[in-house]
């Protein structure tokens, strides 16, 4: 059995202080879950944050990495970087990332490299605009985004990666991906993982959905057969995150 992981993607929010005081409320409350909990923050919070949870069940994640050690790269924080302040995740590839600052499928693929190199676990994103679901394009469209992400990654290496399925039109929209639609196509990322690598590797290998994901989805969305949990966006800024988390209580 997969365990469940359930991720906060803070994206820009939460200043240090804001940041602390949201893990002072949620620590108590996501105590004792089944589910694997991260908190995927700013790296400006990076620091706050790993002190504040320290000795709790919750892990640190970074929401954005770049794919070289060091160097002349303004602005941009290295996998060493992330790995020396205790990050354990990093998101890479998110839509929004994609959509504002032309992140690539080859990029993605650098990035998931370097996390890999440094032992910090890569939840790797992936998803359609409504455009392209309305073409019938959706699974061929994240298969592409899939295989170039994966390249030259080994079986061994990918059992580590989680994979979070985020339609780009159900981002912050309200809108929310049926749990047939959803389910469908973390089903299809895992055949296609299979064809990569082999059926261990994809029955091994924990898929996300993200997508306005909220307390009163979190539980049927999650007992789908293909569905290990979410990354969870605005909701994880609230104390009903632990009811996200606490989704089978």
């Amino acid at each position: 059995m997969r365990k469940k992981i359930i991720a906060g993607n803070w994206k820009m929010n939460m200043t240090p202080t804001e940041s602390v005081a949201l893990c002072e409320t949620l620590k108590p409350l996501v105590a004792g879950a089944d589910a694997d909990v991260v908190f995927c923050v700013p790296a400006i919070d990076i620091i706050p944050v790993k002190e504040a949870i320290k000795g709790t069940n919750i892990s640190l994640g970074a929401e954005n990495v770049y794919f070289e050690d060091k160097g002349a790269f303004t602005g941009e924080i290295s996998a060493p970087m992330l790995k020396d302040a205790g990050v354990e995740y990093v998101v890479i590839g998110h839509s929004e990332r994609r959509e504002y600052f032309a992140e690539t499928d080859e990029t993605v693929n650098k990035k998931l490299l370097k996390a890999l190199e440094y032992g910090i676990i890569p939840i790797v994103c992936c998803g359609e605009s409504l455009t392209q679901r309305e073409q019938g394009i959706t699974l061929d469209w994240i298969r592409m985004q899939i295989k170039i992400a994966f390249q030259n990654v080994t079986a061994d290496q990918a059992k580590t990666v989680v994979i979070a399925y985020e339609p780009i039109w159900a981002i912050g929209t309200g809108k929310v991906a049926t749990t047939e639609q959803a389910e469908e196509v973390c089903g299809g990322i895992r055949k296609c993982i299979a064809e990569i690598y082999d059926e261990a590797t994809a029955e091994t290998i924990r898929i996300q959905y993200g997508g306005s994901v909220n307390a009163s989805n979190a539980a049927e969305l999650f007992a789908q057969p293909d569905i290990d949990g979410g990354l969870v966006g605005g909701a994880s800024l609230k104390a009903d995150f632990s009811k996200i988390v606490k989704y089978n209580a």
